[in-house]
């Protein structure tokens, strides 16, 4: 075990709830770190409560959230004991530069109630997977999993090299501030977005700091955020370009198929001489690649796909089934799609028919932008601040400034995770939400996972397999 205290194998944080917090507590009861996605829980968590939270779990968290009043309020406006009865979720305030205080008791409490739950497993480990792109929803979110004692905080898809003093202004009861990457005009400074738990709360308790690990694909990203004590994370994870979701994009784009190259391979001696415990994460989901990634100096590894397509998994099982179904016929195809995010990121998008993945499914989808989460913001010379997103419909893009090129083949991806695991918005015309699928591009992977368990298997079944490559001793 390292000094940070965290095990070998770290289960991803996918989606939008994939990595939901029945899958995170399953793995942490296990002796490994299970960890929750926080991607969009204030959406996650509200929807669960308007379908009328079967088995009573939103409501049981929301019981110990700290601030009994605020758990109130939630449960006043969104709790729906009979369900929507097939009517739209309610609409949902959209994240911006300014803080609100209603919807940032919201994103605290939702966090909490995920991390809560999946703190259920006794003393096993629970971190949360966040994404740097999504800065305005990062403080209040971060600040909530802290309040519920998340053991570890994952965060990739930028540069996170505000988080560490962020983490630990929350745990000593300071408001905490993040610099948000907004267009401008050259010479005027980043905008703030602060989240002071006194002003949401009335009261800022100190917090135990959780162990930071940034997300990093080159050695170079690690040296940079190693070499100064404010930005310096208290591990990585090293992710190949391989891995599932949101990639980060290559140096240049290669004529092959995932668009990648070997320039755009980490050198992990490198990584290692930094000095800091890491852990291998893309394609390393098999015994193999696990005594490997021991070899090389790491930790052990990260795995998502094996992990998202297990029987924990948030994602629906009818989506599971048919993904594990088309592995089963060799036709599971995941392909790096260079345009489908709004972020501009490479991303990972498994093609099936129903799902916006499929060409014919996402062009009979009406182009709409109502949960927001991967909107840029724009200030112009009189700081007026405006929002796109290359996802919303053309002519309001257009007219905020946007580029015609950038609308082409963009994916709503706040939409279609949410709805991969049964939240996708019902509009009032009868139009119902897609899902978005993803997985890693090495299907060979799950293939491998097929022969020894054909007809599905469980998260424990994974974590088992993947220790069998751990040398003697590795996960005491």
């Amino acid at each position: 075990m390292n000094n940070l205290g965290l095990p070998p194998i770290i289960q991803g944080g996918m989606g939008a709830a994939v990595s939901s917090w029945y899958l995170a507590r399953t793995v942490a009861n296990e002796g490994q770190l299970g960890v929750v996605s926080g991607t969009a829980l204030e959406t996650v968590v509200t929807r669960r409560l308007q379908n009328g939270d079967e088995g009573g779990h939103m409501r049981e968290a929301l019981a110990h959230f700290p601030y009994p009043e605020v758990a109130e309020e939630i449960l006043a406006k969104f709790y729906k004991p009979e369900g929507r009865q097939g009517k739209p979720f309610r609409p949902m305030r959209r994240l911006s530069l300014e803080a609100h205080t209603e919807h940032d008791q919201l994103a605290v409490a939702s966090n909490f109630v995920e991390v809560w739950l999946a703190k259920q497993s006794g003393n096993g480990k629970v971190g949360i997977n966040f994404l740097e792109k999504l800065q305005t929803a990062t403080p209040a979110a971060l600040y909530g999993a802290m309040l519920a004692g998340v053991d570890a905080i994952l965060m990739g898809a930028g540069i996170p090299r505000e988080i560490p003093k962020l983490m630990t202004d929350f745990s000593q009861g300071k408001p905490g501030q993040l610099s948000i990457d907004s267009e401008r005009p050259a010479g005027m400074a980043a905008p703030i977005l602060e989240f002071n738990p006194l002003e949401s709360f009335g009261k800022a308790p100190e917090l135990p700091r959780p162990a930071f690990l940034a997300i990093v694909t080159a050695e170079v990203l690690a040296s940079y955020l190693a070499r100064d004590e404010v930005t310096r994370p208290d591990g990585f994870v090293v992710e190949h370009f391989m891995a599932g979701g949101h990639n980060a994009p290559p140096r240049k784009l290669q004529d092959t198929e995932t668009g990648y190259g070997p320039k755009d391979e980490a050198n992990i001696p490198k990584v290692a001489d930094v000095g800091l415990p890491f852990w291998l994460a893309g394609g390393r989901a098999t015994p193999e690649s696990v005594a490997e990634a021991v070899a090389f100096g790491a930790e052990g590894v990260q795995v998502g796909s094996l992990f998202a397509l297990s029987n924990e998994s948030g994602l629906l099982p009818e989506y599971r089934e048919q993904m594990l179904q088309a592995a089963r016929e060799g036709n599971l195809r995941v392909r790096t799609d260079h345009r489908a995010s709004p972020t501009g990121f490479p991303f990972k998008v498994v093609d099936l028919p129903g799902t916006v993945g499929n060409a014919e499914t996402y062009e009979a989808r009406p182009r709409l932008c109502d949960l927001g989460y991967l909107r840029s913001s724009h200030i112009d010379e009189a700081g007026k601040v405006t929002y796109r997103c290359a996802a919303e419909p053309d002519s309001p893009y257009l007219k905020k400034g946007g580029e015609e090129e950038d609308l082409k083949a963009r994916i709503c991806l706040c939409n279609g995770l949410v709805a991969a695991v049964g939240l996708g918005q019902e509009r009032p015309d009868g139009y119902k939400e897609a899902p978005l699928l993803t997985l890693g591009a090495t299907t060979s992977d799950v293939e491998g996972m097929l022969k020894e368990f054909p007809t599905g298997w469980s998260a424990v079944d994974v974590i088992n397999r993947l220790k069998s490559g751990l040398p003697v001793g590795a996960n005491a």
